[in-house]
């Protein structure tokens, strides 16, 4: 998530807080039944220019080859400690499809079944976010509600606010690293998720541009 998909969602999740509610791939176009926009997402769409549908099919096409991937690396990992990393906004969950105050937001589909998926495989799953830290709480919450296991999240706090995103993101990793695991695939929309190292494979799903956060 880059530091604009920050400002636009830190307002809107703090007044839910004071409500008090708790190598690389490009995508390519595949056919895939997706989940029908609503209005709100109708309206994200019209404003980024992205069609709902085909980013559905664009992240499906990246992840079809992220689970085999993750199949064959954790066949006969018996003793390794091994992880995956994800990015959140519009890697994990919808962020631009839907508004803040319809809770919890989606799970981006595709994403969600490989975190399970790795999960069922031994994998530890971790969250590297560029959300900041006053919404630790409720980005947790978002994420294990919709389905995600959550075996680590890192959000930007002091003094992580003054590193560039990428940097930030590079050094969490790195201190997943250093708790022992092995990364063996890193997941995010924007190159500034998975530059650095610190991963065996990495998955860019499609931010079009910048257009998505």
């Amino acid at each position: 998530m880059t530091g604009r998909g920050v400002g636009r969602r830190i307002g809107a999740v703090s007044a839910v807080v004071a409500l008090g509610i708790g190598g690389t791939f490009t995508a390519a176009q595949t056919a895939s039944a997706a989940p029908a926009a609503t209005t709100a997402s109708v309206a994200a769409v019209q404003a980024s220019g992205v069609d709902y549908a085909t980013w559905q099919a664009d992240v499906k096409a990246v992840i079809d080859q992220a689970r085999p991937y993750v199949e064959q690396r954790t066949a006969n990992a018996a003793g390794q400690q091994l992880a995956i990393v994800f990015d959140i906004d519009n890697t994990a969950l919808e962020t631009d499809f839907h508004p803040w105050y319809a809770l919890p937001t989606p799970a981006v589909q595709p994403s969600l079944q490989l975190a399970q998926y790795a999960k069922s495989r031994g994998v530890a799953v971790f969250f590297v976010t560029a959300r900041p830290g006053i919404i630790e709480a409720e980005t947790k919450w978002n994420l294990k509600t919709v389905g995600y296991p959550v075996d680590g999240l890192y959000v930007r706090d002091l003094p992580d606010l003054f590193d560039k995103v990428s940097e930030y993101k590079t050094g969490k990793r790195a201190e997943i690293e250093a708790r022992g695991y092995t990364i063996i695939a890193n997941v995010g929309n924007n190159d500034s998720d998975l530059v650095g190292g610190h991963a065996e494979r990495t998955f860019k799903l499609p931010d079009y541009g910048g257009r998505l956060s």
